[in-house]
């Protein structure tokens, strides 16, 4: 009986090693507002259009995805944005890429008649050291094509270390902020598989000493 309590021990404790961490907010310069103003993130008559926002990753952070407010006419889409993160506005320094929209969340319509939409969009594991990152959205998708606008909530009911952000557009220069969430893992939840077999043997190792102990 002892012996099967500590195998169901030691399994239990090696399954919670392996476990997935479950992404968190990393920072969020507060909820989509979606009634006072948004910036065009793609390209209209001629023009590319972007937006750069500031956000901070206070301990280190693998950041794993990013929720964005968005304004668009009644019946369109977001099926991508190009993304890019840098040490400075604009950058591309750590990350540039696009990301394919994974999902949203209809918010309904503004009084100006945009459908107000949270967008998914998915980014797997870019690691940061503690600091102040710019994120920087252009080249959005929609298939029809129409202007596709950044929430601007001004970090509004942000409660995140370093917010509200500072933002600037690539055309005007300074903007209020967007409406966005970093979603990841702080370094430590993220266990190397290196750390996780140390560990699965260490609790493999005291299981074998208890038993011993238990057997005198």
């Amino acid at each position: 009986m002892r012996s099967a309590s500590l195998s169901l021990l030691t399994i239990l404790c090696l399954l919670l090693a392996v476990a997935p961490a479950v992404a968190d907010t990393l920072y969020s310069n507060g909820p989509i507002n979606g009634t006072t103003d948004a910036w065009t993130i793609n390209m209209q008559d001629g023009y590319s259009f972007s937006v750069t926002d500031a956000f901070t990753c206070f301990f280190g952070c693998r950041v794993a995805g990013l929720h964005i407010g968005v304004w668009l006419l009644p019946g369109d889409t977001v099926t991508s944005v190009q993304m890019d993160i840098g040490t400075s506005s604009f950058g591309t320094d750590k990350f540039s890429g696009v990301l394919t929209a994974a999902g949203s969340t209809d918010l309904g319509i503004n009084q100006y008649g945009y459908d107000i939409q949270q967008i998914e969009l998915p980014l797997f594991g870019e690691e940061m050291l503690p600091g102040t990152y710019w994120l920087t959205l252009s080249n959005a998708v929609a298939p029809s094509g129409n202007p596709i606008y950044w929430d601007s909530n001004s970090g509004i009911g942000c409660q995140s270390y370093g917010c509200p952000s500072s933002a600037y557009e690539n055309i005007l220069g300074s903007i209020p902020s967007e409406a966005f969430t970093v979603t990841g893992y702080g370094q430590s939840f993220v266990p190397e598989p290196s750390s996780i077999m140390l560990f699965g043997s260490g609790i493999v190792g005291l299981a074998g000493v208890l038993r011993r102990k238990l057997n005198i």
